[in-house]
């Protein structure tokens, strides 16, 4: 058990989780999302850059119906700015069944910390943190994540499951299979993080994300460039 849980802190801090460099080939990233195994919407990323800035912008676009009824919809834009491996600020702002929710996130250089309005926390929180966005493969490192939509924030913890061969849209993908949950599992369901993610080293890809709410939930990638 012991060996096994060096090789876990080796793996994740190893070069190959480098964070932005490993990004600075892409200009998007684009990821399906499916529910019950019907594509319902889209997750897409777009990557610009300006020296040592870079700016990734996120999409999100997606509704579940029942009878032919809209039950549950989700339109949402974000927008992360790093310079180099530092998150700058972070802004979203996401319509949840025609209920408003937003995240301002500016990074306080003099205190080395986050200051965060959002719609369910406002307050500082550690830079250890990361949004829980599904481009960045840092969400596999860190303790803690700040909510993409809401600006709360949740501890975790990631397990490293096993290699696996997968297969999607007609490639197979050799990838490391993690579990994220939350910290403290006796939080509501609809509260708690409980994912399955599928990571490929080689591209620095989150090649698919699955969980259980209402539903099966998966984020598939569907291309890059």
């Amino acid at each position: 058990m012991k060996n096994f849980l060096i090789f876990i802190v080796i793996l994740l801090s190893s070069n190959a989780f480098a964070h932005m460099d490993h990004y600075k080939k892409y200009n998007k990233i684009e990821m399906d999302i499916f529910r019950n195994g019907e594509l319902i919407g889209y997750n897409y990323y777009f990557f610009t850059r300006k020296g040592d800035e870079t700016i990734v912008t996120n999409q999100i676009k997606f509704s579940v119906k029942l009878l032919g009824a809209t039950i549950f919809q989700v339109e949402g834009y974000g927008k992360e700015k790093y310079i180099k491996d530092q998150l700058i600020s972070y802004d979203s702002k996401t319509l949840q069944n025609d209920k408003e929710k937003f995240v301002n996130l500016v990074f306080d250089k003099d205190k080395n910390k986050f200051n965060i309005k959002g719609s369910s926390y406002s307050g500082e929180a550690s830079t250890s943190n990361v949004i829980g966005n599904w481009w960045s493969h840092k969400v596999l490192q860190t303790d803690s994540q700040i909510s993409p939509i809401s600006g709360s924030i949740k501890e975790q913890v990631v397990t490293f499951v096993g290699k696996q061969k997968i297969q999607q849209n007609g490639q197979t993908y050799e990838v490391d299979h993690f579990k994220l949950t939350s910290k403290d599992m006796s939080l509501s369901k609809d509260k708690r993080l409980d994912f399955d993610i599928w990571f490929d080293k080689k591209s620095s890809m989150i090649i698919r994300v699955s969980y259980s709410r209402m539903g099966n939930w998966e984020y598939r990638l569907k291309n890059f460039d």
